[in-house]
């Protein structure tokens, strides 16, 4: 799948096949996460991958709206060092995570992270160092629905040249 299709077609799915992820896929979503864009090439980004069914469900009982985490047989907590891009930097890996699962076949959703009331509490759980944030949590699997694709703004209502 080239890389416009991925982006045209990529939806967020909250609904997940009882069927596992191999070790290979999920380490090809982190090797395409680690190659996102970094400040500086600082790279702070680090990824924790919840396959437990406990900590799973303690995750989707954390995040406000994840509880669909814990039916996901992978999830992926995508953490930053604390740094001046901290944010930019994990949305970039982030990203390439959910273009990576969809191109593999896989499916997703960004639950957020960042600055969140639970995003502490998440930190504890996964045993992450103090001067790390949250930024994402990604459920994956295989999806159990076929979802629709949701009416987005015409290219001609967001483009502007030269200025707003």
């Amino acid at each position: 799948m080239d890389i416009l299709t991925a982006l045209k077609t990529r939806r967020s799915v909250r609904t997940f096949k009882d069927q596992p992820v191999e070790e290979d896929k999920i380490k090809e979503l982190i090797d395409a996460a680690r190659l996102a864009p970094s400040g500086r090439n600082f790279q702070p980004v680090e990824y924790v991958v919840v396959t437990e069914q406990s900590k799973r469900e303690e995750l989707a009982r954390l995040a406000t709206y994840g509880k669909f985490i814990k039916d996901a047989p992978v999830c992926i907590a995508v953490f930053s060092k604390i740094c001046d891009h901290d944010v930019e930097d994990g949305s970039a890996a982030t990203e390439n995570i959910l273009l990576a699962a969809h191109g593999l076949g896989l499916a997703s959703c960004w639950v957020a992270g960042y600055n969140k009331d639970y995003a502490e509490d998440v930190r504890k759980l996964l045993q992450v160092p103090e001067d790390y944030c949250l930024i994402s949590l990604l459920p994956v699997g295989y999806s159990d629905s076929k979802p629709r694709p949701k009416n987005k703004r015409k290219l001609e209502e967001v483009l502007h040249w030269e200025e707003f």
